[in-house]
C-alpha cells in the first residue's frame, strides 16, 4: 500500500511538473517581443539570420572570408564577430540548441570614429525557465568574472574578460537576450523596447515585408546614418555617399554565398520623400536594356547607367517631381530659359528629342592625365542623323553668340567638337552632371560622348577602334549575366581599375594604406548593383565577385599600366643608338585651340616643345636634355612625323638621323 501511495505521489508530481512545463512553454500568456524592437534606432546595418550557427559556418569557411582574415584592418573590423565565433566554437551544444532561433546583429556609431556591435537572440519561451542564466555561469572560468547590476528594472550581467580587459554586457528582456561590448547599446535597448522606433518605422516595415528568405542571412541598411559610418574611415566628404544618404531611406537584402565565394543579394529599397527627384522620375519611367558597354572602354572603373522607356518620358517626369520643391524648380526653369533666350535654341527640340533610352556616366582609368579621373557622359541616340543635325545647329548658335572660335578636329575619323555652354548639363540634369562644365563631344557609333577633357574622348575612340570595350570583355560579360538585361539604374565597378584611379589621386599617407591593403581590395574585382521599379519601391540586386588575388592580377585589363595607348620606347642609353629613339610617346594637349604644347623637367627646364594646329601636332618638335642641350629635332604634319629627324648625345654631337 505504501509503495502504491509512493508511486501515485511520484506520478502526481510528474504530472504537475509536465503541466507546469506545458503552461510555461505553450499555454502561458504570450508576452514575446519581436527582436527588431530591441535594436536601438541609430543602427546603420542590421543583420538577421534564422540559422545563425549554420550561416556563420558557411561564411567563415568561404575563401573570401579566409583571405580577408589575413588583413589586420579587416580582422580589427570584425573583432567582435570573431569573439562570438569563439563562443560558438567552444559551446556547440548550447548554440545548436539555440539554432533555429532568430539572431540579429546591428552596427551603431558610438563615437565619431568608433562603432559598437549589438546582438539580439530570440529565446522564445526558454527565457522563463532561467535555463540560459544557469548555463552562463558554467561558461565562466578563471579568465572571466561575472557581476550584476540593475538598470530600469532589468538585470544587466557583466562578464569581464581579465585577459583582454573587456566586458560583455547581457540582459534578458522578456523572451530576448541582448548583448554588446558597448554598455550604452544595451541600455538604449532597454530604454526603448516598449516604444520601438526602428522596428515600427513604416519605411523599414515596407522593405522588411518584401525581403525574401535565403539560406544565409538578411541585411538591412538605414541610410540616415550612413554618413556617420563613412566618417569613421575618411575625413573627406564623399559625393557618392552623400547622394545615396539623401535619396534612399532603407534597403533590405537576402544574401547568399556560392561555392566560389560570390555574394548575391536580392532585395528592395525605398526612396526619400524630400530628395528623390532622380529616383522617383526613374521609377515612373520604365527601364531599358544596357547597350553603352559597346563603346565603354575595358579600362572603365565605374559605369553608372540610367535606363527608361524613353528619355523624353523621363525628362517630363523629372520636371514634374521637381515641382514639389518650388524654389528648386524655379531655379531650374530660369537656367533653361536663360540658355534658350541667349542662344535662340529650344532645349527639348535640340537636345531632349534625340536622346533614346539610356544615358551613362563613365569613370575611366587615365593613361594621359595623371592625377585626374577621366569622366565621360554618354547619351544613346534614337536617330543619329537627327542628333547630328540638332547639335550642328546648336554649335552654329554658339559661334554666333560667343567669342569662342573652335574648329572641329578629326581624330581617327571621329570629329571632336566643343560645346561652349558653361554648366549646361548641370542646368539640364542637376548636380550629378556638374563635372561636365564646358565639354567637348564626339559621336561614336550611335552615341554622343561628352567630356571636359578632349583627351578622354581620344582615349575612348582609341579603345573603340581596336575593340577594347566592356562588351568585348569576357569578365564583364560573365559578370553581367548575374543581372537582368533591363534596369532603371545599374552601377558596375571594376575594382582593380578603380583602385588605380584612387591611388593616382591619393596623398602620400593614403597611398601607403592603399598599397598595404591592395590585395584585400582587388580580391573583389567586380561589383554590380541594379534597381528596377516595383510598385513604389525599387527591386534591388547586389553581386560581389570574389577571385584569388593572383588570378585577378593576370587579367589584361586589370594589370597596372595596361593600356592600348602605351607605346614601347627603347631606351637611348643602350650601347648602340637605333631608330627606336624616334618612336615618341603619345602627346595629348588639353587645349585644342593652343598653338603649341610643352612639358618641363622637375627642375623647371624645358623638356620638349611642339607646334600644334587644331589640337594635332603640326610643325617643329624639339626635345632637350635636363642640362638644356638639344636631344632631338624634327617636324610633324597632321600628327605624323615628316622629313629628317635628328638625335644628339648630351654633348651636342649628332649620333642618329632618320628620314620620314
Amino acid at each position: 500500500m505504501i509503495k502504491k501511495r509512493f508511486l501515485f505521489t511520484i506520478l502526481a508530481l510528474l504530472l504537475i511538473y509536465i503541466g507546469y512545463l506545458l503552461y510555461i512553454l505553450v499555454l502561458s500568456p504570450k508576452t514575446n517581443l519581436q527582436s527588431i524592437y530591441l535594436i536601438p534606432r541609430d543602427a546603420v546595418f542590421v543583420i538577421e539570420s534564422e540559422k545563425p550557427v549554420e550561416s556563420w559556418q558557411k561564411v567563415s569557411e568561404s575563401k573570401a572570408w579566409q583571405h580577408l582574415q589575413k588583413n589586420g584592418y579587416f580582422a580589427e573590423l570584425t573583432e567582435n564577430i570573431q569573439k562570438v565565433d569563439t563562443v560558438f566554437n567552444n559551446n556547440h551544444k548550447l548554440f545548436e540548441f539555440f539554432d533555429g532561433r532568430s539572431l540579429f546583429i546591428s552596427i551603431h556609431m558610438v563615437s565619431e570614429k568608433d562603432y559598437g556591435i549589438f546582438y539580439v537572440l530570440d529565446l522564445k519561451r526558454i527565457a522563463k525557465l532561467k535555463l540560459l542564466k544557469t548555463y552562463l555561469n558554467t561558461l565562466l572560468n578563471d579568465n572571466y568574472s561575472l557581476s550584476k547590476r540593475n538598470y530600469h528594472e532589468h538585470e544587466i550581467l557583466e562578464v569581464y574578460d581579465r585577459k583582454n580587459k573587456e566586458t560583455m554586457y547581457l540582459s534578458f528582456v522578456k523572451n530576448q537576450l541582448v548583448a554588446s561590448y558597448t554598455h550604452t547599446l544595451v541600455e538604449a535597448s532597454i530604454d526603448q523596447y516598449e516604444e520601438p522606433l526602428l522596428g515600427r518605422n513604416l519605411n523599414f516595415i515596407e522593405v522588411n515585408k518584401k525581403v525574401g528568405y535565403e539560406d544565409l542571412f538578411r541585411l538591412y541598411l538605414q541610410y540616415d546614418f550612413l554618413d556617420n559610418y563613412y566618417k569613421r574611415f575618411s575625413n573627406k566628404p564623399s559625393d557618392w555617399v552623400n547622394r545615396i544618404s539623401e535619396n534612399f531611406l532603407f534597403s533590405g537584402f537576402s544574401f547568399d554565398l556560392d561555392k566560389n565565394s560570390t555574394i548575391t543579394a536580392n532585395g528592395y529599397s525605398n526612396i526619400s520623400s524630400t530628395n528623390h527627384n532622380y529616383l522617383e522620375a526613374l521609377q515612373k519611367s520604365g527601364k531599358a536594356k544596357r547597350t553603352i558597354p559597346g563603346i565603354a572602354p575595358k579600362r572603365t572603373a565605374l559605369y553608372v547607367s540610367y535606363g527608361f522607356d524613353s528619355f523624353s518620358e523621363f525628362y517630363e517626369n523629372f520636371e514634374t517631381v521637381q515641382k514639389d520643391n518650388p524654389e528648386q524648380f524655379n531655379t531650374y526653369q530660369e537656367g533653361i530659359e536663360k540658355v534658350e533666350k541667349f542662344l535662340k535654341i529650344n532645349v527639348k527640340e535640340n537636345f531632349i528629342s534625340w536622346i533614346d533610352d539610356e544615358i551613362a556616366l563613365l569613370q575611366i582609368k587615365s593613361e594621359i592625365s595623371k592625377g585626374k579621373n577621366d569622366l565621360a557622359l554618354v547619351l544613346k541616340t534614337n536617330a543619329i542623323d537627327n542628333a547630328k543635325t540638332n547639335l550642328d545647329f546648336v554649335l552654329k548658335q554658339i559661334k554666333k553668340k560667343t567669342p569662342v572660335k573652335f574648329k572641329a578636329i578629326t581624330y581617327k575619323e571621329h570629329e571632336i567638337h566643343f560645346l561652349s555652354i558653361k554648366g549646361f548639363f548641370k542646368i539640364l540634369l542637376g548636380n550629378r552632371f556638374k563635372e561636365f562644365d564646358k565639354p567637348y563631344f564626339t559621336i561614336i557609333d550611335q552615341y554622343v560622348v561628352f567630356s571636359d577633357n578632349p583627351n578622354t574622348l581620344k582615349s575612348i575612340i582609341d579603345d573603340f577602334v581596336v575593340e577594347e570595350t566592356l562588351s568585348s570583355s569576357e569578365d564583364f560579360k560573365d559578370f553581367d549575366k548575374n543581372f537582368k538585361s533591363e534596369s532603371s539604374l545599374f552601377v558596375y565597378s571594376n575594382i582593380p581599375v578603380l583602385y588605380d584611379n584612387m591611388y593616382s589621386l591619393a596623398d602620400g599617407s593614403t597611398r601607403i594604406q592603399l598599397r598595404k591593403n591592395k590585395d584585400f581590395i582587388i580580391c573583389f574585382p567586380q561589383i554590380g548593383f541594379q534597381l528596377t521599379p516595383d510598385d513604389n519601391l525599387f527591386e534591388s540586386r547586389l553581386v560581389v565577385n570574389y577571385q584569388n588575388v593572383e588570378e585577378v592580377k593576370t587579367k589584361s585589363q586589370f594589370k597596372e599600366g595596361a593600356s592600348v595607348l602605351k607605346t614601347t620606347v627603347q631606351s637611348a642609353k643602350t650601347k648602340q643608338i637605333t631608330d627606336a629613339v624616334f618612336n615618341l610617346k603619345p602627346i595629348y594637349p588639353t587645349d585644342l585651340n593652343a598653338k603649341s604644347f610643352h612639358r618641363n623637367y622637375s627642375n623647371g627646364k624645358l623638356r620638349f616643345e611642339v607646334e600644334l594646329k587644331d589640337g594635332l601636332k603640326h610643325g617643329r618638335y624639339t626635345e632637350f636634355y635636363s642640362n638644356g642641350n638639344e636631344k632631338m629635332t624634327g617636324r610633324f604634319k597632321k600628327d605624323e612625323q615628316v622629313g629628317t629627324w635628328r638625335y644628339y648625345d648630351a654633348a651636342g654631337e649628332l649620333v642618329r638621323k632618320k628620314r620620314f
